[in-house]
């Protein structure tokens, strides 16, 4: 079967008076029966290059999912009298949602249970639900295109009915007022999809007659609605990569004038919780680049009155707080690790919780209730399934209450774990995170999967996946790169992989690789690379500067086209990514974008195996920026490696809604890994 060829359409494309032609611009066009012939032939001719791994998908899917347990509960939490838990049940895709009322040992009550709303839909996904603060109603939103538009509908928890009202095109994003009667909502621009919009609704009234209580004008901010810890105000937030605004009302009187916390100041970062007579605030006032923890009493909250609590220190990032009756509970990011510090509001108590693996993750989990002695977090580490443990921190009593189950013969004793640094050609120490099985000997002939993301000060921390162990017991290495634009080593590794210096994300992954090759981990002929997204972008940019390193490269939902994308502020995403990527209105960061972006920069030479996903309905990456790729790609490459294109085309960004179904596409990517290996038992 002959590799599809998109035709060539080419539009002249004018900025700065540089003109770039795009042959593929007409892919973007989603109604075009064209369009989808190309992307279903993609689809068959992937299909039929990978015929020969048929048996080891399956068997990779059957492997995958039979360490998952199929009749699985999360911890319970308790929050205003009842247990709310979710349960999946065997053969259910979708979860259960579940409360019992006082006790565990109560009658269950299942709230919703998403395997019976789903039937009919190949793609369903419950955004969020919010039950009222007198436990009688759950409003919940519901996304069956997978383009994230979600429609809220609320049921009354007592009878079980739908009620009638239905608040469509919504981010899904819901809060309840004290009153039990209102609730407030954010909406999106239905071409951009920005969020932008807050919206008050009254029960039993319609869509029509709801009141726009904010509108967000500036194109790079988006909304959101929240509610603090303590039940007492309820929030509206406004932010964009920079700067953030806050408006608040009693959560009593949802009629309230909405007051501005502190009007945005071009660069001052915050956000805030609710305790006793202040708000605690994390920001990066005066300078903080890692963040300081500040508070301010609720009758005046504007910046000249804000004092500080902890102070900003450069080596150590403050990620998150969490506020207790006794307790401040700090999250610190110090060397790539997070760290929980503890401390009472009397300062008698003083401490960190300790930690004993070398690489780990570990963040606090759902902690809704003020008047406790404990705190819950999750823990894991790439040898160690997720666990849900309570600390007690008067008593520093540790209780795991669950740890991630994995059937089948998994032992972790079997995997080792660790980290190390490699040096970036500028001369600055990149961590890595390995994971391997220990009877694996890194060798020039040992498979070595790269993974990275590097971007939006987004850190990728060290975590268990039982999917992975099908490549760990096959004989692979797998790595994490956290490369700079992440925040991984605090605030400055995000800003020194953005804006103008985002090719230290690339050209960190490039010397991350050459570094475990000089090491003698794996060779090029063995050397795979992974990213999604923005790591997609990751992947794309690097098989350009560096096309020979990698033997197999999969680049999920990746974004491409940067300079195209970023120039069409009628997309999603487009006018709120200014701040990481720049403005190529600008003609510094046009020239600068266009040096990198993966679609500008393809040639004739030879690259790597590839195979590259997309979703017809992605919202985020919109499907025709890989899809041009590849068609570019296909074009102009001088090799005769594989080239694939898999379109999921009932699904958007984050893939298959199903818990198991989205297995399969994990179980095609690692069967192109393994056929460039041959291995195929």
């Amino acid at each position: 079967m002959k590799a599809p060829v998109a035709k060539k359409i080419p539009k002249k494309l004018i900025t700065h008076n540089d003109i770039r032609i795009d042959n593929y611009y007409w892919l973007n066009d989603r109604e075009n029966p064209e369009v989808i012939k190309y992307l279903e032939e993609e689809n068959a001719y992937t299909k039929e290059q990978m015929k020969s791994t048929d048996l080891l998908q399956k068997k990779l899917f059957e492997e995958m999912k039979s360490r998952i347990k199929e009749d699985d509960e999360s911890v319970p939490y308790k929050f205003n009298q009842y247990w709310y838990t979710t349960k999946y049940i065997k053969g259910g895709e979708y979860p259960l949602y579940i409360r019992k009322k006082d006790s565990l040992e109560a009658k269950e009550e299942i709230m919703f249970d998403v395997n019976e709303m789903a039937k009919g839909h190949k793609f369903y996904q419950i955004g969020s639900v919010s039950v009222s603060p007198d436990n009688t109603m759950a409003c919940y939103s519901v996304d069956t295109v997978s383009r994230r538009i979600y429609t809220i509908q609320i049921k009354n928890l007592v009878t079980g009915e739908i009620l009638s009202d239905e608040l469509k095109d919504t981010t899904g994003n819901v809060v309840w007022a004290n009153d039990n009667r209102t609730i407030f909502y954010s909406v999106q621009d239905p071409k951009t999809l920005r969020s932008s919009k807050i919206y008050k609704h009254i029960l039993g009234t319609s869509q029509k007659e709801d009141l726009l209580v904010f509108e967000e004008h500036d194109e790079t901010f988006n909304v959101y609605v929240t509610k603090t810890k303590s039940l007492q105000y309820i929030v509206i937030a406004s932010g964009s990569t920079l700067t953030d605004e806050y408006r608040f009302i009693p959560a009593d009187h949802p009629e309230a004038e909405w007051k501005i916390f502190q009007e945005r100041i071009r660069g001052l970062e915050y956000s805030f919780d609710h305790y006793e007579g202040f708000f605690y605030i994390l920001t990066n006032k005066d300078g903080a680049t890692n963040f300081k923890l500040m508070k301010t009493p609720i009758s005046d909250t504007s910046i000249d009155n804000w004092i500080e609590v902890i102070p900003h220190n450069e080596e150590i990032l403050l990620e998150g707080f969490e506020l207790f009756k006794n307790y401040l509970v700090t999250e610190e990011r110090e060397k790539g690790l997070t760290h929980i510090k503890i401390k009472s509001w009397d300062n008698s108590i003083k401490y960190e919780i300790p930690f004993e693996e070398e690489v780990y993750t570990v963040g606090t989990s759902v902690n809704r209730d003020f008047d406790t002695d404990t705190i819950r977090y999750r823990y894991t580490s790439m040898t160690t399934p997720w666990s849900d443990i309570d600390f007690n921190m008067r008593t520093k009593e540790k209780k795991v209450l669950k740890e991630q189950e994995v059937l089948g013969n998994f032992n972790k004793d079997n995997y080792v774990t660790k980290r190390i640094w490699a040096q970036a050609r500028d001369g600055v120490q990149i961590p890595l995170s390995l994971v391997m099985k220990k009877d694996t000997q890194p060798s020039k002939n040992t498979p070595l999967l790269l993974y990275a993301y590097g971007s939006y000060g987004y850190s990728m921390d060290a975590t268990f996946s039982s999917i992975r162990l099908s490549l760990l017991d096959r004989g692979f290495i797998y790595v994490i790169a956290h490369v700079r634009g992440g925040e991984d080593l605090g605030r400055p590794w995000y800003e020194n992989g953005k804006m103008l210096k985002k090719k230290n994300t690339f050209f960190d992954f490039i010397d991350c690789a050459e570094y475990l090759i000089k090491k003698e981990y794996t060779s090029s002929k063995h050397l795979y690379a992974n990213g999604g997204s923005a790591g997609g972008l990751l992947i794309g940019a690097v098989i350009n500067y560096a096309p020979k390193l990698f033997h197999g490269v999969v680049a999920d939902v990746p974004f491409v086209d940067v300079v195209t994308t970023m120039l069409d502020d009628s997309i999603p995403l487009t006018t709120g990514e200014y701040d990481e990527w720049g403005n190529p209105n600008q003609l510094e960061y046009y020239n600068y974008m266009k040096s990198y972006s993966p679609y500008d920069n393809v040639e004739n030479k030879e690259y790597p195996n590839m195979l590259v996903t997309t979703g017809l309905h992605d919202s985020q990456v919109q499907y025709w920026e890989p899809a041009k790729w590849v068609a570019k790609l296909r074009d102009m490459k001088t090799d005769s490696n594989l080239l694939l294109l898999q379109t999921n085309m009932d699904a958007g960004h984050g893939g298959s809604s199903g818990r198991f179904e989205s297995l399969k596409e994990v179980a095609l990517e690692y069967a192109f890994y393994l056929y460039l290996e041959n291995k195929l038992n």
